[in-house]
């Protein structure tokens, strides 16, 4: 029984020794399949690499493309910043009465056009027309008795004079401050009866300064007060008007070293969408801080604004031409591409093909460039088709299909023609 035993006893040993092979072996073949798969991974990126680097060539031996250029030319560049600005109007009066009563009349049309001093209201003027009535009474009341002290005093030197010790000089002293009260009593009087007068013309309300009247604030029959917040009417003048917008503290320097020296620096509003241009002026004040928060400081432009087409607090796109650069090399920003080596376009060398050239830029509005660098004029360089280009390769110059962009400062460039009616309808008529 115990040798049956013992005989069996190395059997799981042979079979645990069995599966590590078995497990080696599977280990053993996945580790070279990836091996093989990684080596034909390498080899494909091999591959594809030097046809990569083949592809110019091949793309100058394959096909031409089809693009579209535009010529590179010389001409005058406008430097502009632009900013998000308010309208401000230049004067607004709130149209407060100088003295409280009630209102009779209000003389203005709701949005007329008003001048300096024209009467827009009238106040009740009766209990004002009775306090200057007793002012100038009293006024007359203390010049009869100044004049009357005046001549007792007269009376009293005369006396003194032809009778020795007729008059005491304590009554002479006395007389004299008499005199002195009376008139300043009635220097008090003059001073009451001009500020009556002066109530009087207030039940007339003027317009402070000339301009366009807003909204009626007030209806007749109300009682209005000179503490009154909103008066009984807002003008507003609107010709001329000012934009106030920021400029970065980057650009403040070339702005003021023109601003300062007298040059007459153009701006121009342009409506939120900058889809129409509203209103041309000229750059009137720079502030005098930098705001530290935004790194900005703000500037003032002034715009005659005859049409009124500029409305206060409106908000427009302003746009400050800083310098005009004469006579420098524009290419269109289209024709502008990106690499490793900086920015290049694809130019045309003469027998339809095209060649890479690097260039350096200068300032740039979005639809041209200047061209500090790297072409000349009379030059064209591919507008369209550059994402299907390689240095090198060989095209077809067309028309575009959004306008031809024959000069680069062209500012039709760019925009499609529509073809007239009856040409699309024989086309349609063709399919």
């Amino acid at each position: 029984m115990s040798s049956d035993v013992g005989d069996a006893a190395p059997a799981p040993h042979a079979f645990e020794f069995a599966l590590r092979r078995m497990v080696k072996r599977k280990i053993a073949s996945r580790i070279a399949l990836v091996a093989l798969l990684a080596g034909a991974v390498f080899a494909a990126w091999r591959y594809y690499s030097s046809e990569a680097a083949r592809t110019p060539s091949a793309g100058a031996r394959g096909p031409a493309t089809t693009v579209a250029t535009a010529e590179v030319v010389r001409g005058d560049f406008p430097v502009v910043v632009s900013a998000l600005g308010t309208v401000t109007a230049t004067a607004t009066a709130v149209v407060k009465p100088q003295v409280s009563g009630p209102l009779l009349k209000v003389r203005y049309t709701e949005g007329q056009e008003v001048a300096a001093g024209d009467i827009l209201a009238e106040i009740d003027p009766r209990p004002f027309e009775l306090a200057l009535a007793q002012a100038e009474g009293q006024l007359q009341k203390d010049e009869a008795l100044l004049r009357n002290a005046e001549r007792d005093l007269t009376r009293y030197e005369s006396l003194r004079n032809k009778i020795k010790d007729g008059v005491s000089g304590q009554q002479l002293d006395t007389q004299k401050a008499l005199i002195g009260q009376y008139r300043a009593a009635v220097d008090i009087d003059r001073a009451l009866v001009g500020r009556a007068r002066l109530d009087l013309d207030y039940t007339h309300i003027a317009a402070p300064i000339g301009g366009r009247i807003g909204l009626r604030q007030v209806d007749p029959g109300n009682i209005v007060q000179t503490s009154d917040p909103n008066g009984v009417a807002v003008v507003t003048r609107l010709s001329p008007i000012t934009v106030i917008f920021s400029l970065p503290e980057a650009k403040l320097q070339s702005v003021l070293k023109r601003f300062r020296f007298g040059e007459s620096l153009a701006v121009i509003a342009y409506d939120h969408d900058r889809a129409a241009q509203i209103a041309r002026g000229v750059l009137y004040a720079i502030d005098n801080q930098i705001d530290a928060s935004s790194g900005t400081v703000r500037l003032r432009a002034e715009f005659a604004n005859e049409d009124e087409a500029l409305y206060p607090n409106q908000f427009v796109n302003a746009e400050l031409t800083v310098e005009t650069l004469k006579e420098v090399v524009l290419a269109p920003a289209a024709a502008l591409q990106r690499g490793a080596k900086g920015p290049f376009v694809y130019a045309l060398d003469g027998d339809e093909k095209v060649a890479v050239r690097s260039v350096r830029l200068g300032p740039s509005d979005g639809e041209r460039a200047v061209i500090e660098s790297g072409l000349e004029p009379g030059q064209r360089v591919v507008v369209e088709g550059v994402d299907r280009l390689r240095d090198g390769a060989k095209v077809i110059v067309t028309r575009p299909s959004k306008g031809e962009p024959s000069k680069a400062g062209d500012p039709a460039a760019g925009k499609r023609k529509e073809p007239p009616a009856e040409r699309r309808a024989e086309k349609a008529e063709a399919r």
